[in-house]
């Protein structure tokens, strides 16, 4: 009898050709199950764990990067904003009950998870230049390139093959 030695490494899911596949096949599944019910595969989606990650919309200059990060539902004192060595990294907790009573029911109903979100800068600001504002669920920052920053950018040339 003739043994197969195992592989000597297993690659991450998330590079795996077969996880890739089997995740397109399950998402066709889904699209194709939804279609007629009251809730799509996308609204299943959306309430997953991964609906926690907010959204972000990024816009450079020369001289600054804006930041609106949209995390409805969770309050100031539980969103933390930090940079460290150049990246910029979002943290927070969100937490939300409902409770429906009728005569012949009772919904109670707990969501609740951590979120956190990491953004590459390519520099670190200097002390004070960067500006934090939090309004109706929407973070808006506003960071200061250090001088010298614009100029380590490189434009990149793409030739045809």
């Amino acid at each position: 009898m003739k043994h197969r030695a195992l592989p000597s490494r297993i690659e991450p899911a998330q590079d795996s050709p077969f996880f890739k596949s089997l995740h397109d096949e399950i998402e066709r599944v889904f699209d194709r199950f939804g279609t007629g019910w009251p809730m799509s595969a996308r609204d299943l989606w959306d309430r997953s764990e991964d609906s926690l990650m907010p959204a972000l919309d990024i816009a450079e200059t020369d001289t600054a990067i804006d930041i609106s990060a949209e995390i409805p539902g969770v309050a100031e004192k539980d969103i933390d904003v930090s940079i460290t060595d150049g990246v910029l990294t979002l943290k927070g907790e969100k937490s939300s009950d409902h409770e429906e009573k009728e005569e012949n029911y009772h919904v109670v109903e707990r969501r609740y998870g951590s979120f956190r979100r990491s953004v590459s800068l390519g520099f670190t600001p200097d002390e004070g230049k960067v500006q934090a504002r939090f309004k109706d669920g929407v973070l808006k920052l506003h960071i200061d390139k250090p001088e010298g920053a614009a100029s380590r950018t490189r434009k990149i040339k793409i030739g045809k093959s």
